[in-house]
């Protein structure tokens, strides 16, 4: 049913839209006289069974009058064919016989009719029952139109909530991770790999000359090269468990679970090379340099009792250690 009948029939809970299937003339005739002066229903008759369906899709009922005997088709089968139908599935149908025959009735519940009316059945019988069906099936709708807003509303907030975490865990000027995700993903990487007994390694970049660099070519030039040197470190992140984070000012960070000091030591070469070939200008060391940084790394096996800051540290140290012998280079922890 469409968004607007909904609404029509909302402002009516004993609406109806019926659609009568049966071969005989005279009873949809009879029928349509039957509901003629009820308010709020809604008449169809369709004579050609093999029509039903369609003529069920196109018109959307909220209830179907199925007579049993029909030529050239069973209804007891159109019964099934509506119930496996996606858009006659939950439509309630009332069955009409030309006796009461409780071995019928049986097979026509079976199938997956609602009810079972002797035709032609008396008018107010039949006119509450349409009613009772109606209603049942309106509720029905609207029940799970509430329910894929529900959804809807739900997804829109997890949504919401995954972008305000991303806001929350991101540095504002690079788009990395900030401080303060980077503090809580190592404590919990940390604890993972001393449940694994596994290697943890860690890189601290540093950029060279960072203060004489934003002296000679100003703040805004200062963020745009950050900006490079962090688009760098975040290609260098080839796992989804490695964090590339903004440490603070001109300082980064490169968390690598399960990495040996081998593979790190690869992906520091690699990456302080990366950065060196964006060949940005700068004059420190000396004019016509070009911006370059230094990383130290850090790896260790955590121990019962140990701590996450051991191994910053560490990679701190290897960062002294890399700036006090001539910069541009990768120092070991």
């Amino acid at each position: 049913m469409t968004e607007l009948q909904l609404d029509d029939f909302k402002t009516d809970e004993n609406a109806a839209m019926v659609l009568l299937v049966d071969d005989q003339a005279m009873i949809g005739e009879a029928v349509r006289r039957g509901l003629s002066n009820e308010e709020n229903i809604d008449f169809h008759f369709c004579a050609d069974p093999h029509q039903a369906i369609a003529h069920a899709v196109r018109i959307k009922p909220t209830v179907i009058l199925q007579d049993l005997v029909m030529p050239g088709l069973d209804g007891l089968s159109l019964v099934r064919e509506y119930r496996n139908h996606p858009a006659t599935k939950d439509i309630p149908i009332i069955v009409l016989s030309t006796k009461e025959d409780p071995l019928i009735k049986s097979a026509a519940f079976a199938a997956g009719a609602n009810d079972y009316l002797v035709k032609l059945p008396d008018n107010i019988e039949l006119v509450a029952r349409i009613r009772y069906h109606s209603r049942s099936y309106m509720t029905l709708l609207q029940r799970d139109a509430a329910y894929r807003a529900l959804r809807v509303s739900q997804q829109q907030l997890l949504d919401t909530n995954l972008v305000l975490q991303r806001l929350m865990n991101s540095d504002g000027l690079t788009g990395l991770s900030n401080r303060r995700h980077f503090d809580e993903y190592m404590e919990l990487e940390w604890r993972r790999a001393l449940r694994e007994q596994s290697q943890m390694s860690l890189l601290m970049i540093d950029v060279d000359y960072f203060k004489t660099y934003n002296d000679t070519f100003g703040h805004l030039e200062g963020d745009e090269a950050l900006r490079k040197v962090a688009t760098a470190i975040r290609e260098a992140s080839a796992r989804p468990s490695d964090l590339p984070a903004r440490y603070g000012g001109e300082e980064f960070a490169l968390v690598l679970p399960n990495t040996s000091q081998g593979g790190a030591r690869l992906m520091a070469e690699k990456l302080r090379m990366t950065v060196a070939a964006l060949k940005i200008p700068h004059i420190s060391p000396s004019e016509g340099a070009s911006l370059t940084i230094s990383i130290g790394l850090s790896t260790m096996t955590p121990t019962a009792g140990s701590n996450c800051r051991e191994l910053i540290s560490a990679a701190d140290k290897g960062l002294y250690s890399a700036k006090n012998n001539g910069r541009n280079q990768v120092g070991i922890g």
